[in-house]
């Protein structure tokens, strides 16, 4: 095992890339760790979102990450910037003896995801990719479930995810909804729940999946996919961003030979169907765990924060590192792949 430099005896100093429409969690799960965590400084290419912000925080704002990084004194770099420029962002960060964080998806091509892994090993620096709806409460029970193999053989999955992203979403900046810098519904929007394919069911061998786009945008706007788990479960996931008039639905639904699950809601936040042939004591806490929401993004991001925290005061191994971003990069990819082809997409793409 990599060894890593222990951080104690004072706050972790982290500094925020992107100021957009992500980074107000971030922010709001610093200053709910203030005890161990500080906000040094904040960069963003747009000098108004930066002069704003700078003045809200308090801290020194920069145009350039290059110059952020030679002038301040960093831990950690928080990445909330369009996914398509993760990996240049996060190899400048390492060369730095940084450690990183970066928004889902880590990237929007395989061979960036690859590559920053290989710069934070190279560099001996850490690299967290967030996954903050596996910390949702009605997701933890819905793991814990697996884990305890309460299933027993799982035959089918499904997910659905509808929401909605109107034209004018995309059109508030050129790199939406682009395959460069932004990927489609399931690569961005979706790629929380293509997370929980892997995390919940277990590793995959094959999908098959077939997009569409209705939207004047570069990517795909809806979707299905088909998944077939190397431990025999099938699956679909049906996405879009068409949904008339506003977010309906993010859900899962697990079927197996001793239990049946459905989470549902807009964004897997209401368990609606809990069900097992042995009970165990934590079902009592079903309806305990579920949770009012209109927002997409869940309330993961402090507690997802708190295990960064404890993995660089060397308390904690990380829930999700680099490799563990690069699971749910592969499927996304595999799927892309078999959408253009027409073609079933086996997995692994490479050994």
């Amino acid at each position: 095992m990599k060894s890593y430099p222990v951080i104690n005896g004072r706050k972790i100093r982290i500094a925020i890339v992107g100021c957009g429409r992500i980074s107000k969690n971030h922010f709001g799960s610093i200053e709910e760790h203030q005890d161990n965590i500080e906000l040094v400084s904040i960069c963003d290419v747009q000098q108004a979102v930066l002069s704003e912000h700078e003045t809200t925080y308090k801290v020194k704002g920069y145009l350039d990450l290059s110059d952020m990084l030679e002038n301040e004194d960093l831990d950690l770099v928080s990445i909330c910037t369009p996914s398509g420029i993760h990996a240049d962002q996060t190899e400048l960060c390492a060369k730095h003896g940084v450690n990183v964080m970066t928004e889902k998806p880590m990237a929007t091509r395989w061979s960036d995801g690859v590559r920053m892994v290989k710069v934070c090993d190279d560099a001996g620096v850490r690299l967290f990719v967030v996954k903050q709806n596996r910390r949702n409460s009605t997701l933890q029970l819905l793991k814990r479930a697996t884990q305890e193999n309460r299933f027993g053989k799982i035959h089918m999955v499904n997910l659905n995810v509808f929401w909605t992203r109107p034209q004018e979403y995309y059109d508030q900046a050129s790199w939406r909804g682009t395959w460069e810098f932004d990927g489609g519904a399931f690569m961005n929007q979706a790629s929380h729940y293509v997370d929980l394919l892997e995390w919940l069911i277990g590793p995959i061998d094959k999908v098959q999946a077939m997009m569409s786009t209705t939207l004047d945008i570069e990517v795909e706007d809806t979707g299905v996919l088909n998944v077939k788990w190397r431990n025999g479960a099938l699956g679909s996931m049906s996405v879009t961003m068409l949904t008339y008039p506003k977010n309906l639905e993010g859900s899962i639904t697990i079927l197996g030979e001793k239990g049946t699950v459905r989470v549902g809601g807009v964004a897997v936040n209401d368990i609606q169907h809990w069900e097992f042939d042995e009970p165990k004591d934590y079902d009592d806490e079903v309806k305990e765990a579920n949770y009012q929401t209109t927002s997409v993004y869940g309330f993961g991001h402090p507690l997802y924060y708190n295990n960064v925290i404890e993995v660089l005061r060397g308390n904690a191994e990380p829930e999700t590192d680099g490799r563990e971003g690069l699971k749910s990069l592969e499927v996304l990819i595999a799927a892309y792949l078999s959408a253009r082809d027409g073609k079933t997409t086996s997995l692994p793409l490479e050994y």
